[in-house]
C-alpha cells in the first residue's frame, strides 16, 4: 500500500503572539507522534509545521491510508487459575477471553490454542490474537483531538456554536480563540474528521484584506503553502515568515544608509512575526528633539507598546527613525507611515515629560518616600530594606577596599532604589536601575555612583554583564545577598519550577561576581555576615542558604562542561573562596588523566572509610614505631613528596599540587598490600591511622580525590 502526504488546519481568530510559536510546534508535532503510535506514520514521515495569526496547520510526509494488523500477545492468567484439575477452562478463564473478543464457539479448541509460558516462578497462560490496524479516518480523528487537547494554550476561551438541529439552540466550546474552518487533505482526498464543531474540508481563509480568491480552495495537501501564499497572501510558515522580516529589516535599514541597524530582538521579531500574515517593512521617524531623553526609554516604548523595531546608528546610538513590519501593502504606503508616526509622537512625548518631571527632584530627597513602598510584609517596606543593603555592603566593602570604596557603596546603595518612585519606572518598571544611574548624573553624583546605582541589578539574566566598577560589584552582591537570605530566613524558598523572587538567578548573580571578579571573600562568611542586618524578622537558613547556592554551582559547573564526577570532587570540600573553584576543576582534571589517578583514588577512598570508623584520629607520625618496610616506604616518600605539595598548593598550584602526589602511588599500593592497618598493639594502630590521616589530609586539599574512584 502506498503512503500519502497529508495536511490538517484549523483556521481560528487571531491566536495569541506570545503563544503562536509554541502553538503551532506542539500541533504539528502532537499530530505526527500520536499517527506514528496509531501506525499511520512511520520514521521517514516528516512533519512541516505552519502557524499564522489566524491558522495552525501541519503537513506529514507518508501517512498511511490503514495501519498495518499486528500480531499482539497478551497475558492472560496462571495455568493454576484459568485451568481446573481436568485441564478445562475456569468461568474465570473464559470471562476473559470473552472481553477480549475471542471466538468461544468451540471453548476446548479456543483454550487448547493457548500458549504456555513461564511468568516469574508460576507458569501463566497467553492469548495470541490479531489486532485490526487503524484506518486514516479514526487514527486521524484521535491524533487531532489528542493533538488539540495537548496544546499549551496560556487562556482558554468559551464560545458557542450553533447547532445544526432542526430546534435552534447553541453548543459551548472551549479553545484559545473561535475556530471558523478545518482542513484534512490525504493526498487529493478530504479526510472526514471534525473537531470543534467543525467538519473537515478543502477550503479557508487567506488575508484579511490582500486575497485574491475567498474562499482559498487546496487541490491537495502538498500545495498548501503555495496556495496559500498565491491565492491567500500568506505566507503560513512562522519560519519562512520570520526569516523574511529580518531580510526586510536589514534591507530597510541599508536604505536609511550611515551605518544603520535595526536593534537585534528576537523575542520581539517573533511576536511580530505572529502578529503579520504578509509582512511589508516601513521606514518611519519621529522628531529630533526626543532624542534628549535616555535612549533606553525611547527603544522600550517604541518595542513594547508599539512593536517597532527602533534604527540606531554606527555607534550604537538610536536615530530618530525607526521599522514599522505592516501587515497589508498599499500602492501608496503614506497613510500606513503616517499613521504609525502619530501614533509613537504621543508615547515619545510621555517618556520626555517624565523624564523632564523626575529631574526636578533629586534621587536624596526621594529616600523618605521608600519608606512608604511595601516590599514584604514580613521584611518591611523598601527604605528598611534599603538600610539592610547599605549595612551589608559596608561590610563587604571594608574587605575589598579603602574608605573611598566604602563612601561610594554607601552612598550608591543608599540611592539604588530611589528611582521605583520615579514617574519614568513607574511607567516603565523595566528601567529601574537604568534611570537611577541618570538621575544620579544629573544630579552631579558622578560616574563611580551613577555606575554602580546602574549596574546595582546586574548581571540580570544568564551571559549579562557584570557592574562596571568594584562600587557596583559591592552594591549588586549586597541587593542580592539581602534577597536571598531575606527570603530564606523567613522561609520562602523556591518550589519546582516556580521562583517569585528569583533566588536562584540571585545565587547565580552572586557565583558569577565571586568567580569572574576572583573576589576574596569566603561565600558562608558573606551569608552569615548578612544576616544581623534583619534584626529579628528571620530565622537563621545560613546552611540552607550555603547548600543552595553550592548547588547552584554545581548546576552552573557542569552546564559548562565539567564532569559530574569533577564537579563532585571539588565541591565536596565546599572551597569558600569561589574564584579558586576553576582552577581546583582543571587540576581535578589533569590528575584525573594519569595513570596513577585510578589507583590513587581508590586508596583515598579507602582510607576514608578507615578513618570513618576510627575515633578522632591525630595525624601524627611516630617514626620509632614504624616496623614494616612498606610504611616505612611510605613514610619516606611522604617526607618527600608532601612538603613538595603543600608548598605548589599554599601558591594556588593546584594543578602541580596534586601532580606531585602521583609518585605515592607505588609506597600507597605497598602499603596495602603488605601491612595491617588494624594491628592489635594499640600504639601500632594508632601510628598506623596517623600515617594515614596525614596523607588524608594532604590528598585532599585541592578536591576529595575519592570521588574519582570507580
Amino acid at each position: 500500500m502506498t503512503t500519502k502526504n497529508l495536511l490538517v488546519e484549523l483556521f481560528v481568530e487571531e491566536l495569541p503572539p506570545k503563544a503562536l510559536k509554541k502553538l503551532g510546534d506542539s500541533f504539528a508535532n502532537g499530530m505526527l507522534e500520536q499517527l506514528k503510535t496509531l501506525g499511520l506514520a512511520g520514521s521517514d514521515s516528516a512533519v512541516t509545521p505552519y502557524a499564522s495569526p489566524r491558522r495552525l496547520a501541519a503537513h506529514i510526509s507518508h501517512v498511511w491510508l490503514k495501519a498495518e494488523d499486528k500480531a499482539v500477545q497478551q497475558k492472560l492468567m496462571p495455568v493454576s487459575v484459568g485451568l481446573d484439575a481436568s485441564g478445562n477452562a475456569t468461568p474465570a478463564l473464559l470471562k476473559k477471553l470473552q472481553a477480549l473478543g475471542a471466538d468461544l464457539s468451540d471453548p476446548k479448541a479456543t483454550v487448547a490454542a493457548l500458549k504456555r509460558a513461564p511468568d516469574g516462578k508460576a507458569e501463566a497462560l497467553f492469548y495470541d490474537s490479531l489486532v485490526t490496524g487503524a484506518t486514516l479516518d479514526t487514527g486521524l480523528q484521535k491524533a487531532l483531538d489528542e493533538a488539540i487537547r495537548l496544546l499549551p494554550i496560556p487562556k482558554v476561551m468559551s464560545y458557542q456554536l450553533e447547532t445544526d438541529c432542526e430546534l435552534p439552540g447553541w453548543s459551548s466550546v472551549n479553545f484559545v480563540r473561535p475556530a471558523h474552518g478545518l482542513v484534512a487533505l490525504h493526498g487529493k482526498t478530504v479526510v472526514p474528521v471534525k473537531a470543534l464543531g467543525l467538519t473537515a474540508g478543502h477550503t479557508t481563509h487567506g488575508h484579511r484584506f490582500e486575497a485574491l480568491l475567498s474562499p482559498v480552495m487546496f487541490l491537495d495537501a502538498d500545495s498548501y503553502a503555495d496556495t496559500l501564499r498565491n491565492d491567500g497572501a500568506v505566507i503560513a510558515s512562522f519560519a519562512e515568515r520570520k526569516a523574511e522580516i529580518a531580510r526586510q529589516l536589514a534591507a530597510a535599514a541599508a536604505k536609511v544608509g550611515g551605518g544603520c541597524k535595526p536593534i537585534e530582538d528576537d523575542a520581539l521579531l517573533d511576536e511580530v512575526t505572529a502578529l503579520v500574515e504578509r509582512p511589508n517593512v516601513l521606514i518611519c521617524e519621529f522628531e529630533k528633539q526626543f532624542l534628549d531623553v535616555p535612549q533606553e526609554c525611547l527603544i522600550l516604548t517604541m518595542k513594547a507598546n508599539q512593536k517597532y523595531f527602533p534604527l540606531l546608528d554606527a555607534n550604537d546610538k538610536l536615530t530618530n527613525q525607526f521599522l514599522v513590519v505592516s501587515n497589508i501593502s498599499p500602492a501608496d504606503t503614506s497613510f500606513v507611515v503616517g499613521g504609525n508616526e502619530r501614533v509613537v509622537r504621543p508615547r515619545l512625548a510621555d517618556a520626555k515629560f517624565f523624564f523632564d518631571q523626575d529631574r526636578k527632584k533629586t534621587l536624596a530627597s526621594r529616600v523618605e518616600s521608600l519608606g512608604k513602598v511595601v516590599y514584604h510584609n514580613k521584611l518591611g517596606t523598601q527604605g528598611e530594606r534599603v538600610e539592610r543593603v547599605r549595612a551589608i555592603a559596608k561590610t563587604i566593602a571594608s574587605q575589598l577596599g579603602d574608605a573611598s570604596l566604602i563612601a561610594d557603596a554607601d552612598l550608591a546603595a543608599q540611592l539604588a532604589k530611589t528611582d521605583l518612585v520615579t514617574d519614568m519606572v513607574g511607567e516603565f518598571p523595566e528601567l529601574q536601575g537604568i534611570m537611577g544611574g541618570y538621575y544620579a548624573l544629573n544630579d552631579g553624583l558622578g560616574t563611580e555612583v551613577a555606575h554602580a546605582i546602574e549596574d546595582h541589578y546586574k548581571p540580570r539574566f544568564a551571559g549579562d554583564a557584570l557592574p562596571r566598577n568594584m562600587a557596583g560589584v559591592v552594591v549588586a552582591l549586597a541587593d542580592k545577598l539581602e534577597t536571598l537570605v531575606g527570603m530564606f530566613g523567613i522561609g520562602n524558598l523556591p518550589t519546582g519550577d516556580k521562583d517569585p523572587f528569583a533566588l536562584r538567578r540571585h545565587a547565580l548573580g552572586v557565583i558569577r561576581m565571586l568567580v569572574e571578579k576572583d573576589l576574596p571573600l569566603e561565600i558562608a562568611s558573606l551569608v552569615k555576615a548578612a544576616a544581623p542586618a534583619f534584626g529579628d524578622k528571620i530565622k537563621d537558613a545560613s546552611g540552607a542558604l550555603t547548600d543552595f547556592i553550592f548547588d547552584r554551582l554545581a548546576g552552573s559547573l557542569r552546564e559548562q562542561g565539567y564532569s559530574a564526577q569533577e564537579v563532585e570532587a571539588v565541591l565536596a570540600l565546599r572551597p569558600q573562596r569561589l574564584g579558586d573553584v576553576a582552577k581546583r576543576l582543571l587540576a581535578v582534571r589533569a590528575f584525573a588523566a594519569l595513570p596513577e589517578s585510578p589507583a590513587l583514588a581508590a586508596a583515598n577512598k579507602r582510607i576514608g572509610n578507615i578513618l570513618k570508623k576510627a575515633d578522632d584520629v591525630d595525624a601524627h607520625v611516630s617514626e620509632v614505631l614504624l616496623q614494616e618496610a612498606a610504611e616505612k616506604s611510605l613514610y619516606a616518600a611522604m617526607q618527600t613528596v608532601l612538603p613538595q605539595a603543600q608548598k605548589q598548593w599554599e601558591g594556588g598550584d593546584y594543578t602541580a599540587s596534586l601532580q606531585s602526589l602521583a609518585a605515592l602511588r607505588v609506597p600507597v599500593d605497598a602499603f596495602f598490600e603488605d601491612v595491617m592497618v588494624n594491628a592489635e598493639a594499640m600504639d601500632l594502630r594508632l601510628n598506623r591511622l596517623g600515617l594515614l590521616k596525614s596523607l588524608h589530609v594532604a590528598m585532599n586539599r585541592v578536591a576529595d580525590l575519592s570521588k574519582l574512584a570507580a
